[in-house]
C-alpha cells in the first residue's frame, strides 16, 4: 500500500470512530418540529432554497455555454 492510501484509510477511520460516539438517538428540536407540525415547514423551505439553487445553476451553466460557444465562434 502507498503511504498516501494509508493516511487517507487511517483518517477515514478515526473520523468513523469519533462519529459513532457522536451518535445520540434524542434529537430535542426535531421531535419538537415534529410534535407542532412544522417539521413539514421546514421541509418545505429547504425544498424550495435546493430548487432555487439548482435553477440558479442551470442558468449560469447555459450562460457559461452560450458565452464559450460565441468566444469560439470568434477564433
Amino acid at each position: 500500500m502507498t503511504k498516501m492510501f494509508k493516511y487517507i484509510l487511517s483518517t477515514i477511520l478515526l473520523l468513523s470512530s469519533f462519529a459513532s460516539f457522536a451518535q445520540n438517538n434524542t434529537v430535542e428540536m426535531a421531535d419538537g418540529f415534529y410534535k407542532e407540525g412544522k417539521i413539514y415547514v421546514v421541509i418545505t423551505i429547504l425544498a424550495i432554497v435546493l430548487i432555487g439553487v439548482a435553477i440558479y445553476l442551470f442558468t449560469i451553466e447555459r450562460k457559461l455555454k452560450k458565452l464559450e460557444d460565441s468566444i469560439k465562434d470568434k477564433k
